[in-house]
C-alpha cells in the first residue's frame, strides 16, 4: 500500500501581513504571485486565500494595463528584472 505524502502547509502571506488592500502600483508585492513568464500563479501553488487572490488578480491586470508589468515575455530577448526601469 502506498504511503501518503505529507506536504508543508501553505499559508497566505497577505493574511499574515494583515494587508487590507493590494495596490496595483506595488509591483514588489505582486511579483510573488507571478511566474517567471509573468503568468498569474494559481491559489493552489501560492497558498493565497480566495479573498486576496481576487485582489491580486485585479491588481496584476491593472498593472499590466498601466504598463507596470508585461503581458508577455519575449523568449529571445529575456530581461533579467523587468520591474527595473532602464
Amino acid at each position: 500500500m502506498a504511503e501518503k505524502r505529507k506536504y508543508a502547509r501553505k499559508y497566505c502571506r497577505y493574511t499574515e501581513a494583515k494587508i487590507e488592500f493590494i495596490d496595483y502600483k506595488d509591483t514588489q508585492l505582486l511579483k510573488y504571485c507571478l511566474s517567471e513568464r509573468f503568468k498569474i500563479m494559481p491559489r493552489r501553488l501560492t497558498g493565497t486565500s480566495k479573498r486576496y487572490q481576487e485582489m491580486v488578480e485585479k491588481a496584476i491586470k491593472r498593472a499590466r494595463h498601466a504598463a507596470l508589468i508585461p503581458y508577455i515575455v519575449d523568449r529571445e530577448n529575456v530581461a533579467v528584472n523587468p520591474f527595473e526601469i532602464l
